[in-house]
Order: C-alpha cells, then structure tokens, then sequence
C-alpha cells in the first residue's frame, strides 16, 4: 500500500489534524493515522465518510492513476 499524500494534502487544507479527522469518522487517531500512511486497508464505508467530509467521491482521493 502507498501513502495517500492527496489525503494528507486535503486534511491539511482543511486544517484538520489526524486526530480532528478520527473524531469526525468515529474511528481512532492511530486507525486514521495508518490509512493516511498506507499502513492499515481502507473500508469502503470509511472512504465515502472521508470524501464526504471533503465534498468528494472516493476515486476522487483513493483512485490512483500510478496503481494501473
């Protein structure tokens, strides 16, 4: 798994920390941390409640072009 820098990018637009983004989703900041960082899979259930907190579809964050 590859770290998700577009994600890190987003989070910090927002000026959201890790743990600001855990608490939003419901999950821990650990949790949170290690899918940023491409350490721990990604649910999809998960992934539309982070691209709805940035207004996005998943493929929009998750999707990567490289990965093909």
């Amino acid at each position: 798994m590859k770290k998700n820098l577009k994600l890190k990018k987003l989070r910090e637009e927002k000026n959201l920390t890790t743990k600001d983004m855990a608490n939003i989703l419901g999950i821990s900041q650990g949790y949170y941390s290690m899918l940023e960082n491409g350490t721990r899979r990604l649910y999809y259930d998960i992934a539309k409640k982070i691209a709805k907190i940035f207004n996005l579809k998943p493929d929009d964050i998750f999707y990567l072009k490289n990965d093909i």
